[in-house]
């Protein structure tokens, strides 16, 4: 589900349905107080709150505050305005039916724990902004393992811990599919460099912030249309990646058309 900037600009903060789906356009109010299942909710119930399908953050908000979607059971669609810098402490701790996460291409820090149990999410792309991870963020998002990672954001511990992506890695993990303490930095190294091979040049173009057409044409037209479906060692394929990747503007059909194009004409 993706909304265009100029649609958000016709809407109202409030709940109500769009596109059939429970909506809320949230304007940045502080939704929780206090901590988790010992704070409560502001503004909305816990029955309303569990009727939520979809968030759309509004343009002009900056900062999601700490615990505002913790444990909103049915979400399963949040999209930003590019204004969304910070995503703070336990934003959306529990929303284990979120499946689709659109993030701000500004944003700058994504607080402790700010998905941790997001059970459903299967991909996550951070842009270039942003500077640091902080501590647990993806922990027991047990379902991520496509991800877009710039290589110079500051991870802390435990960021994907007990996720599909780290049963992936040579670390040994215990029977909760977590690693040690000490493997910790090896972690972070392992997820930084699953695509740094040259034989995975087509997984990184298409897992990059704002894939260029040229680029990825340039390596399908090296490669042939079937890079496109080779699997890294974690067993993602360039097309997993650039579908799945909430910051491309090119999609699959656009490669595959664009290739056969330049065939034919040099055939001609």
């Amino acid at each position: 589900m993706k909304v265009q900037t100029e649609e958000w600009r016709r809407f109202i903060p409030g709940v109500r349905m769009y596109k059939d789906k429970k909506t809320l356009f949230y304007n940045g109010e502080k939704l929780w107080e206090g901590d988790g299942s010992s704070g409560r909710p502001l503004i909305y119930d816990e029955e309303e709150r569990n009727t939520w399908q979809v968030v759309i953050i509004l343009p002009g908000v900056e900062v999601i505050p700490e615990w505002t979607f913790w444990s909103c059971k049915n979400i399963k669609t949040v999209i930003m305005a590019d204004t969304v810098r910070r995503i703070e402490y336990k934003a959306f701790f529990g929303c284990d039916s979120l499946v689709f996460v659109g993030l701000s291409k500004n944003l700058e820090y994504i607080g402790y724990a700010a998905f941790y149990w997001c059970e459903s999410l299967t991909s996550i792309f951070i842009p270039p902004s942003c500077r640091e991870i902080d501590d647990e963020v993806f922990e027991r998002c047990r379902k991520l393992i496509i991800l877009g990672l710039p290589q110079n954001v500051q991870l802390g511990a435990g960021v994907f811990q007990c996720t599909l992506l780290m049963t992936k890695s040579p670390l040994e993990l215990d029977e909760d599919g977590e690693y040690n303490e000490e493997d910790e930095e090896a972690a972070v190294q392992w997820v930084k460099s699953i695509n740094n091979e040259e034989a995975y040049a087509l997984h990184r173009a298409c897992s990059s912030f704002n894939p260029l057409p040229e680029i990825i044409h340039a390596l399908v037209k090296r490669q042939g249309l079937s890079g496109m479906r080779s699997p890294n060692t974690i067993g993602i394929t360039p097309s997993q990646y650039l579908a799945a990747n909430t910051f491309a503007d090119i999609s699959e059909n656009n490669v595959i058309n664009s290739y056969i194009l330049d065939m034919m004409g040099e055939a001609l």
